[in-house]
């Protein structure tokens, strides 16, 4: 196919219907890249005989030299079918698992996806972790439990119970929700070979040379069917035996006669072949010496892969215009928002969303997934543009006309006709390369700063995109409810001339781009449904935005990514005259990467958050040759931990049971790290823990108790749901309007309810699901809080209580500091300032009688000064007594009836009462968890490995390393369906570092052996706060003390938190 022009592509932009926007997903080197390069050589952008070798799609250096994906490009296709012509924007993503963001980016701005699997490997852990995010199957699922119903009685001829959960769904359309090859959205591709079919074709053909139905085919094509030559008759079962199915007879046996024809060289059957299918071979692929030259050259005319796989996309994916309401209420609606709960503004939108318009009175709607760097250089305003030919004839002219002058002023004789011509042709060249020069010189654009200027990778969902439009940058945290309350209804005023609002900025689409790989082209104006580039946002947008003419336009949903940042790094520039290039450089960073994060510690240190060590060593060499371009020290890779507690140990190290006599020293010690609490603090020998705020006012008791394993996955898997309660309970704690939640979000809160009930049973955890008070850290995280005290009336399920008596309602401000000295005590743990996980904090006792005490003393002494004639007031108290503090600190009216703003009759040298709850809370919370068995949790690795049985025992002696310890090998079986050989699971501490020999190399983890491509490890990611490790020599004095083991690098925390990646395992 020829090449397009841009005329062309803005051409097909318009038609909305035949627009289709996919992503390719599938597991680290299946092919993505090599299928993308096949439907790019399809549109004449690159050679065909260079497809899947040039990857055109992977524009980065180290990308090439890795062999894999590490950023997500798109590129816009033509193809044509029976008279129709389509845009296909195509969008290549990673498989690796550190840059699954990428995918999630991409993922957003599809309408649907092409899933590659290989037909070796099979269905491997990134493609089940992509297709269970992208794909929900519970229509599936509740047909499924409604037939299972009336199928759960036993059938009595068979003597057993039989379950039959496809009876339910004979009479459903859900032909959607399978992928098959009868269905037509099921290809079959070499694309290294470049050939792809679908049954349809064989069936096509074979109907006319068999004589059976088209339709009939179809259906039997793939499956146990079998054909009876003489009868002309499909049948069901193989009458006899060793015959082969049709799907095998018909058409796997005709490619393998090609393949073995061409392997052999055996010129006559190749001949015969070619000339049988009406193709043509070249002399030169004839001629060549590797015989998948030829292969290539005959598949690719007979059995082209882009007309296999761009019809399918044509015909089964859905266009913008298919958009479901379902998924535009999901994209409007964050949290446990519900669309009815919308302003009417807002929802009027939604009609927007489903037409699709391009009117001028549509509202404009761009939602930008990432920001990506390029080279300013890249630009199509900074690339010297070719000179039309008018242009260049209207340039001889002038250059004519400038010779003739100069020689008529000079009084010279006539030039011949040769010497004018030769001179205009050299003023013209002077020109030209002036004019050259002047292109290149062009100032760079305001849109990046340097070298690297910022593009926005987006989508319009609504209305035309158009250069220089005014538009509103929606944040993550902005209300449409608040904009519609500060401005009147039937507003007309300009975006620069509204009131401030917060989370809510105008800017101007600068520049358009058509993504076409590595190139832009620029473009005036973009219809809804198209995938675009936009320049000028960088100082707007930071790494994904929403983008709308309308302040009534919620924000869209925030992406999620699978991978969680876990790698940590701490940087610092070897000259420290250029920390500014390096601040620099981290902020550009963190914005040209969706996944990575930026910190900066409380010891000055800057931190890079990586999602693994190939993302983390690809964000280094962003930083020191592209953003930064200095350089830099590293530190050594940190693993993250997890702090929680144990319950007493049972049996000692050998697995024996602790007898009698190791119990008393067990209690004996424990006592004696009891003795070691500094003075003022309590602790009795259940664990119970007192404290006294530095007033002597308030009395706290506070019980850590561990948590059952399955609870604290049940938080985990929730922290969504546990975010919406938070955000629901807060509104209605500061007096908004609730927002109304929806049927099928509190149905998921009394399922959430029912589970921690389930499970924590028993006589210790009675009644304590009801009186959860706060979840913690950041108040989604996998601890909880458990006010136990008398008179406790919030909670997380039914929020601060309305109706409180005048004594609750002068001390709820300080609820707020005891939860807030819960979220630090969880947030950094005692033994190393790392996250506390799976821990339960009882609030046994709240003592605030001194404070009553105190209050009313205040009142008395008010009332005899207003008797007492001035100048004959008593003396000011002692600081820190609390008994009395003076008229400079009381105000006029008791505090009972300002109860927020009464802080100062609660304020001594010691400050605020508040501050002094949230420090004890923290401190009490810190030493409960001491006087338990602490531990941490270290972040594993599984890792599954496919392996022939002669080199199995090869395999694992690399994996496991010198740390035997840390991986735990375990045989999964002698080799199943579509696998080679048995496989082993490996979980390892990620902490002890990488697989041997893989990540360097890129792909995949390969083990160091003589027969390596017999080995490959599938599915390396981590699974986060598994196995937990015992913390040695841990002193219980204070909350901060070192340990002498090589586990623990620092005390506090930083960047140097945690043990180091591929030190030795800790003691246990």
């Amino acid at each position: 196919m020829v090449l397009n022009s841009l005329d062309k592509m803005i051409e097909l932009q318009k038609n909305t219907a035949n627009i289709r926007n996919i992503c390719i997903l599938a597991h680290v080197d299946h092919g993505k890249t090599t299928l993308a390069d096949c439907l790019i050589s399809s549109n004449g952008i690159i050679s065909s005989r260079l497809a899947g070798k040039l990857r055109y799609l992977d524009s980065r250096e180290d990308e090439q030299v890795r062999g894999i994906t590490m950023k997500s490009s798109a590129i816009s296709l033509h193809y044509a079918i029976g008279g129709d012509e389509y845009l296909v924007n195509l969008i290549d993503s990673p498989g690796h698992v550190d840059f699954s963001s990428e995918v999630s980016t991409a993922v957003r701005i599809c309408d649907g996806c092409l899933i590659v699997v290989d037909a070796v490997e099979g269905v491997c852990p990134q493609i089940n972790a992509l297709t269970g995010t992208l794909f929900t199957c519970k229509v599936l699922e509740e047909r499924a439990e409604r037939a299972s119903e009336p199928q759960a009685k036993p059938n009595p001829e068979q003597g057993e119970q039989v379950y039959d959960w496809s009876a339910g769904l004979e009479h459903a359309d859900d032909s959607q929700l399978y992928f098959s090859p009868d269905q037509g959205n099921v290809v079959f591709t070499s694309a290294v070979d470049g050939w792809g079919f679908g049954i349809e074709h064989f069936a096509k053909i074979y109907s006319q040379k068999i004589g059976i139905k088209k339709e009939v085919l179809l259906k039997t094509l793939w499956g146990d069917y079998y054909i009876n030559m003489k009868a002309k008759k499909i049948m069901k079962a193989d009458q006899a035996k060793g015959k082969k199915p049709l799907f095998v007879q018909l058409i796997l046996e005709n490619i393998w006669s090609l393949y073995d024809a061409v392997l052999k060289r055996d010129k006559e059957k190749i001949d015969k072949i070619v000339t049988s299918l009406g193709l043509k071979l070249g002399a030169r692929e004839a001629r060549h010496a590797d015989p998948k030259v030829q292969i290539n050259a005959i598949c690719s005319q007979w059995l082209p892969v882009s007309q296999a796989v761009l019809g399918m996309v044509c015909r089964k994916l859905p266009s913008p215009l298919d958009i479901t309401a379902e998924r535009v209420e999901k994209l409007m609606c964050t949290g446990s928002q519900t669309f009815d709960a919308l302003p009417p503004e807002t929802q009027a939108l939604k009609a927007a969303f489903m037409k699709c318009g391009s009117e001028d009175t549509a509202p404009v709607i761009i939602f930008v997934s990432k920001m990506f760097a390029v080279d300013a250089k890249a630009l199509p305003q900074n690339k010297p543009r070719p000179l039309t030919q008018e242009e260049i004839a209207q340039r001889r002219e002038r250059a004519r006309q400038r010779h003739a002058e100069k020689l008529a002023a000079t009084q010279g004789p006539p030039a011949a006709g040769g010497a004018l011509e030769a001179s205009a042709q050299g003023e013209e060249t002077k020109g030209d390369e002036h004019l050259v020069g002047s292109a290149a010189l062009k100032p760079l654009p305001e849109e990046g700063t340097g070298d690297e200027c910022f593009i926005a990778f987006a989508r319009v969902f609504s209305g035309v995109a158009r250069r220089g439009k005014r538009m509103f940058v929606l944040g993550p945290k902005y209300s449409p409810v608040g904009f519609l309350q500060r401005v009147p209804s039937g507003f007309s005023t300009p975006p620069d001339g509204l009131p401030p609002v917060p989370h809510l900025a105008c800017c101007t689409l600068e520049s358009l781009y058509l993504l076409m790989g590595r190139e832009l082209q620029g473009l005036e104006e973009v219809h809804p449904g198209n995938v675009l580039g936009i320049g000028g946002l960088q100082d707007f947008v930071l790494k994904s935005a929403t983008l709308c003419s309308s302040p009534s336009c919620p924000p869209f949903v925030p992406l999620s990514f699978e991978a969680t940042p876990i790698v940590r790094v701490a940087v610092e520039p070897k000259h420290p005259s250029e920390m500014p290039q390096l601040v620099r450089g981290m902020k550009l960073l963190n914005q040209a990467d969706p996944c990575v994060q930026v910190l900066i510690q409380e010891t000055g240190e800057h931190v890079l958050v990586t999602a693994g060590e190939v993302h983390l060593q690809r964000c280094l060499d962003d930083l020191t040759e592209r953003f930064a371009k200095i350089e830099i020290s590293v530190s050594e890779p940190i693993i993250p931990f997890r702090e929680t507690i144990t319950k007493p140990p049972k049996v000692d190290m050998v697995n024996e049971e602790i007898g009698r006599q190791q119990k008393v020293a067990v209690i004996h010690q424990t006592r004696e790290d009891q003795s070691k609490i500094p003075e003022g603090i309590q602790v009795d020998p259940e664990g119970l823990v007192t404290l006294t705020t530095p007033n002597k006012l308030a009395v706290l008791s506070v019980r850590a108790m561990p948590l059952p394993e399955e609870v604290t996955q049940i938080l985990e898997e929730n922290s969504d749901l546990i975010r919406s309660m938070e955000q629901l309970t807060s509104s209605l704690s500061d007096g908004r309007n609730a927002q109304t939640i929806h049927q099928k979000t509190q149905e998921k809160i009394s399922e959430f309810r029912g589970k921690l009930e389930q499970h924590l049973t028993g006589r210790k955890w009675r009644g304590v699901v009801d009186q959860i008070w706060s979840f913690g850290p950041r108040k989604c995280g996998p601890n909880i809080l458990v006010n136990k005290t008398e008179g406790f009336q919030n909670s997380v399920w039914t929020g601060p209580a309305v109706k409180v008596s005048g004594e609750a309602s002068r001390y709820r401000d300080l609820g707020n500091s005891i939860v807030s000295g819960f979220q630090l005590a969880t947030l950094s743990g005692p033994m190393c300032e790392e996250p506390v996980m799976g821990v339960c904090f009882l609030l046994e006792k709240w003592d605030l009688s001194k404070l009553e005490e105190q209050g009313a003393s205040e009142k008395h002494d008010q009332e005899q000064r207003d008797v007492v004639p001035e100048g004959q007031g008593g003396a000011a108290a002692c600081p820190g007594s609390g008994e009395d503090r003076g008229p400079q600190d009381g105000g006029s009216e008791p505090s009972e009836k300002t109860p927020p703003k009464g802080e100062s009759s609660l304020t001594d040298c010691y400050g605020p009462l508040s501050g002094q709850l949230i420090a004890t809370m923290k401190e009490a919370c810190r030493y409960a968890l001491q006087v338990k068995p602490q531990r941490l949790m270290a972040a594993m690795y599984t890792c599954d490995i496919m392996a022939t049985g002669d080199v199995l025992g090869h395999s694992q002696r690399p994996l496991l390393g010198p740390h035997h310890r840390g991986g735990v090998p375990a045989l999964r079986g002698e080799g199943g369906r579509g696998e080679p050989g048995p496989q082993v699971r490996e979980r390892r501490a990620q902490a002890e570092g990488p697989l041997r020999g893989g990540e360097d190399r890129g792909a995949r983890g390969e083990a160091e052996d003589p027969r390596q491509e017999q080995v490959a490890a599938r599915g390396c990611r981590p699974r986060p706060c598994a196995a937990p490790l015992r913390a040695s020599a841990l002193s219980a004095a204070g909350p901060c003390q070192p340990s002498t083991d090589a586990s623990i690098d620092r005390a506090r925390g930083g960047a140097r938190t945690g043990r180091r990646a591929n030190s030795p395992p800790p003691r246990v």
